[in-house]
């Protein structure tokens, strides 16, 4: 293991890490993780779409949430 995974995940959030372990249920756990997100905000009345990453240590991902797993060595 400890390859360098990329997952798309529900809700429009991608996370990149080294990953650690996996089971039967793709529950994932990710070591030196980037995660990219987008959320609604709503400024002067209108709503735009921010952009937000975030590095993470360690992070569970449930597999239910899981929509593609990708090596991400290139």
């Amino acid at each position: 293991m400890e390859e360098e995974v990329f997952l798309k995940c529900k809700g429009d959030r991608e996370i990149r890490g080294k990953l650690d372990a996996y089971d039967n249920h793709l529950n994932m756990i990710l070591s030196n993780a980037h995660e990219t997100y987008k959320q609604s905000v709503m400024e002067n009345d209108e709503e735009s779409v921010k952009k937000i990453e975030r590095n993470l240590d360690m992070v569970f991902v449930r597999g239910d949430s899981i929509i593609l797993v990708s090596s991400a060595t290139k």
